[in-house]
């Protein structure tokens, strides 16, 4: 038996050797599909060719409020970014989205008070789903020196999924994520066909890595799913309005 084993495994190297011997480097060569030549940014963080501006320090037109969208005043502009504004509630995208990459900016104001989920809170919702507060929520938190539960902390997705790392920067300094979100898919009797995944870089730190996400991320009960396509992206007005959280400098890709 031993011989026999030693046999096999010398055919197979020369088996091997001889297609090593006649094999080409252009057999495993392909030149299609080519990709598609994208301008980078000029600096990190910058907005590439092919990237839709959703926000570029001017405007809040490619927003409108979720409660009112025929509202002019949405959240308070200010000169390169804007600030939420409690009263006026959450703001959507006026477009809607599938799969994407996202760059979004954050800061949380230097004098922040408050501890826990009541310290600069706010949400990114990676897809605003039209049923009371539903959605896949991106956490937005102070928690630079501030304690809450690790699955609703800055870098979670909200009551699934805790960050790999706390990557937070101290309050009045500008932090950003760096998102992939590939959306659910759905049967037509609306069972789930392929469910969401995320990746999140948070400050140049990997905090959700292909995470495949349970369902949406509710404040109480458990995640589910409900058939839905494309959606908008929503930031949640849900801070200490005398304190407000400010955006900047935010962009998306359709992948």
């Amino acid at each position: 038996m031993r011989y026999r084993l030693i046999a096999t495994a010398l055919l197979a190297g020369a088996s091997f050797a001889a297609n090593a011997q006649t094999a080409k480097p252009e057999d495993t060569e392909f030149y299609t599909p080519v990709p598609a030549v994208v301008s980078p940014g000029k600096a990190p963080g910058d907005a590439p060719a092919d990237a839709i501006v959703l926000f570029g320090g001017k405007n809040l037109d490619e927003w409108i409020l979720v409660n009112d969208s025929s509202a002019t005043q949405k959240w308070d502009l200010h000169k390169g970014f804007f600030t939420v504004n409690k009263k006026n509630g959450d703001i959507c995208t006026k477009r809607k989205f599938t799969d994407f990459q996202l760059h979004i900016e954050y800061r949380i104001p230097a004098d922040i008070e408050g501890s826990g989920q009541a310290r600069g809170n706010s949400g990114i919702f990676l897809a605003a789903l039209p049923w009371g507060a539903g959605g896949y929520e991106l956490q937005v938190l102070d928690n630079y020196e501030n304690k809450t539960y690790t699955n609703g902390q800055a870098g979670s997705m909200y009551k699934q999924s805790p960050p790999l790392v706390n990557a937070c920067r101290k309050p009045g300094e500008w932090n950003y994520y760096d998102v992939v979100w590939t959306a659910p898919r759905f049967n037509e009797d609306g069972t789930v066909k392929s469910p969401a995944r995320v990746t999140v870089i948070h400050n140049g730190l990997l905090v959700q890595n292909n995470y495949e996400l349970k369902g949406d991320t509710p404040y109480i009960g458990a995640p589910q799913y409900r058939k839905h396509g494309p959606a908008p992206i929503k930031l949640q007005s849900h801070g200490d309005p005398s304190k407000p959280i400010s955006y900047r400098n935010i962009w998306v890709r359709n992948l």
